[in-house]
């Protein structure tokens, strides 16, 4: 394979990246920003925008990959207006263009979100089924439909990762795991809710499952990556256990709601504050994805949640011991 990664030095990119060097003939990062972790030696980086469409051309025409993994995107869930990510919805289209522009290509992996259905929405009756959450999952929609529209020769293929978390996730890092860390973060008690998590190592093995499998089981469809549906509390439960030696520490969930109502008041004010309403309304919602086409097609992941657990600990003791040198 000769391999062009978009956004290999992001977070989900960089383990890619490390996933794909044993097998690749070539490996290609396009990314604004240099790789910072999990540096892998071989690959070729390209400090190029997804919006800088004749400079993506140029570099499909010189590198004549065989198969894309396109990653490169824009997330926030602050943003004002759908023109804030045009890293989704102008760059997807670009990438679509230099995909074109070329006869080598046999794969191309296109990057959606879970974000493409609100959390808590009814079981959908189809992949092009949307209930947008905020305007980053109406991007995404676009990015999804941008791709369906594209009258690609190659096979496609839509994922949609879930909540990847594991090492190198500095949001994470330095948001509830910091917290989580330092005694400060409380969690819902007796709390019954439902997500899906994906570890990373298990979500860049299903990506290259997906590479690899046969066209027609891949071609023109849409698969959410991930571990599986579980319960929120095991997984907020097993990542404390190795980082503190204990269970996550829990309140009523009326008092964190009404810790909530103040993190509202201060953010009116400029301030921040760990809790606040919209945020607990999203803790507090069950949000499982059909993930089972991805298990039936691929078979169970190979990273157990406590080995995730483990090795996301490792890195974040090493993290903070960084940090406070």
């Amino acid at each position: 394979m000769n391999v062009i990664i978009t956004g290999g030095s992001g977070f989900i990119g960089a383990h890619m990246l490390k996933q794909l060097c044993l097998g690749a003939n070539q490996i290609v990062n396009i990314d604004i920003r240099k790789p910072q972790y999990n540096n892998v030696d071989g690959v070729n980086w390209h400090d190029c925008s997804i919006l800088d469409k004749e400079r993506l051309i140029a570099i499909f025409r010189n590198v004549q990959p065989s198969h894309v993994v396109h990653l490169a995107a824009f997330a926030s869930m602050e943003a004002k207006s759908v023109e804030e990510f045009s890293a989704n919805t102008e760059g997807t289209a670009n990438l679509l263009a230099a995909i074109k522009s070329v006869n080598s290509v046999e794969r191309v992996i296109i990057t959606s979100s879970q974000h493409v259905r609100k959390p808590g929405s009814p079981i959908p009756f189809s992949d092009t089924d949307y209930i947008p959450y905020m305007q980053y999952g109406e991007s995404k929609v676009i990015t999804e439909r941008l791709t369906r529209e594209s009258s690609l020769s190659c096979a496609w293929t839509i994922i949609r990762p879930t909540a990847v978390w594991g090492p190198g996730h500095l949001l994470l890092a330095e948001g509830l795991w910091k917290l989580m860390a330092r005694g400060r973060y409380f969690h819902p008690a007796n709390d019954p809710v439902v997500r899906s998590y994906g570890y990373v190592k298990n979500v860049v093995w299903q990506i290259e499952r997906l590479l690899l499998a046969d066209r027609s089981a891949i071609d023109r469809k849409v698969f959410y990556v991930a571990d599986d549906n579980g319960r929120q509390l095991d997984w907020v439960n097993a990542v404390s256990r190795e980082l503190t030696g204990r269970g996550v520490r829990t309140l009523p969930l009326a008092m964190i709601r009404a810790l909530a109502m103040f993190g509202d008041g201060a953010r009116s004010l400029g301030l921040s504050f760990p809790i606040y309403r919209a945020r607990l309304d999203n803790l507090i919602t069950s949000n499982p994805v059909p993930i089972a086409p991805t298990m039936e097609l691929l078979g169970p992941p190979p990273y157990s949640m406590e080995t995730g657990a483990q090795e996301t600990a490792e890195w974040l003791k090493s993290y903070y011991q960084d940090q406070a040198k």
